[in-house]
C-alpha cells in the first residue's frame, strides 16, 4: 500500500477512534446497512455456513442470525478501531473478567497459563483486556497480515496495554524467553489450517472441520494448564469473559484429546449465541474427501 495513503488512513482510524461510544454506534448502523443491504459483503459464505451448521433451523430463523451477526460484526469493526484510544478506565468498565480467579491461582503456585479462545464475540478486546488486568505477561499468538504497514497498526491496536503480539511461527521461541516466569499464552483455537497441515477433522456445527492442532502440540509440549476464554456480549459495547478450566495436565492427556475438548466448548458457546461467531470467515475451505483427491 501506498505510504501517503496509509498515513491518511491511519490519521482518520484514530480521528474515528476519539468518538464517543454513541457515536461510533450511530456509524455501526450505517455500516451494517452498507454491509448488508448494499455492498452485501460475503453475504452468500454467510449465508451457506448458516445453512450448512444450522439445517434444522428454518430459513427465518437462519436470517434472523444473519442480520444479528451483521450487526454485531459492525460493531466489532468499530470496536476494533475504538482500541486506538481507549483508556484504561472504559476498557476495564466494558470488559469485565467474572471470575479471574481461575486464571491467577497458577499464577501464585508459579505456573504458567494456556487460554484458548475463538474468533467470538470481541476478541480483539481480549488482549487489552487481559494485559491490563494482570501483572504477569500475557503472549497474544497471532497470524500476521501480509500488509506489513496494517500488520504493525493492527498489533500497536493489540499491544497498547501491554500484550505481547508473537507470530505464529515463532511461538516455542517466545514461550521459552518466558519460561523462566509466568504468563498466559493466548491462543485462538478456530483458525483454518492450511491444507498441507489438515490432518485431523472433528464433526463440528454438523459438517466435518479440519482443526488446527497448535494448541494442543504447544500444550503437550510445555505441560501448562490449559483454560478458556468465554467472551459473553451482554450488550452493546459490554463483555464478560468467563474462565473456564479445561486440561490440567496436558501431556498425560490421549492424541486428539485436548482439541476435541477446547472445540466442543467453542460449539456450545456458539450453539447458544451463534450471531456473535466470525460467519463470514471462509472457515470450511475443504473436507476430508477433496483433500484425498488433492493428494491422489
Amino acid at each position: 500500500m501506498n505510504l501517503v495513503f496509509f498515513k491518511i488512513i491511519s490519521v482518520l482510524l484514530y480521528l474515528i477512534s476519539l468518538l464517543p461510544f454513541w457515536i461510533l454506534y450511530l456509524f455501526s448502523d450505517i455500516l451494517y446497512f452498507l454491509l448488508f443491504h448494499v455492498v452485501k459483503y460475503r453475504r452468500k459464505v454467510v449465508e451457506l455456513n448458516l445453512k450448512n451448521s444450522f439445517p434444522e433451523k428454518s430459513v427465518a430463523d437462519r436470517l434472523d442470525i444473519e442480520k444479528r451477526f451483521y450487526k454485531h460484526l459492525s460493531d466489532l469493526i468499530l470496536e476494533s478501531i475504538k482500541t486506538l484510544s481507549i483508556s484504561p478506565k472504559s476498557m476495564k468498565k466494558r470488559f469485565v473478567f467474572s471470575n479471574l480467579n481461575e486464571l491467577t491461582k497458577y499464577f501464585e503456585q508459579g505456573k504458567s497459563v494456556i487460554a484458548v479462545s475463538g474468533h467470538y464475540g470481541n476478541w480483539e478486546w481480549g488482549p487489552l483486556a487481559t494485559a491490563y488486568e494482570l501483572k504477569e505477561k500475557v503472549l497474544v499468538v497471532y497470524k500476521p497480515l501480509s500488509d506489513k504497514r496494517f500488520d504493525n497498526l493492527m498489533n500497536t491496536m493489540r499491544s497498547r496495554f501491554g500484550a505481547i503480539l508473537v507470530p505464529m511461527k515463532h511461538t516455542l521461541r517466545k514461550i521459552m524467553e518466558y519460561n523462566t516466569q509466568p504468563h498466559v499464552l493466548v491462543l485462538v483455537g478456530d483458525q483454518t489450517p492450511p491444507r498441507e497441515e489438515s490432518q485431523y477433522f472433528i464433526n463440528f456445527l454438523n459438517q466435518p472441520t479440519a482443526i488446527f492442532l497448535g494448541v494442543e502440540k504447544i500444550a503437550v509440549r510445555t505441560n501448562k494448564p490449559i483454560i478458556y476464554f468465554s467472551i459473553n456480549k451482554i450488550k452493546r459495547g459490554y463483555y464478560e469473559c468467563l474462565i473456564k478450566p479445561l486440561v490440567e495436565v496436558p501431556n498425560q492427556t490421549k492424541e486428539f484429546e485436548i482439541t476435541n475438548i477446547h472445540t466442543q466448548v467453542l460449539e456450545n458457546i456458539i450453539q447458544k449465541n451463534p450471531e456473535y461467531w466470525l460467519w463470514s470467515h471462509k472457515r470450511w475451505k475443504f473436507s476430508p474427501d477433496n483433500l484425498k483427491a488433492h493428494h491422489d
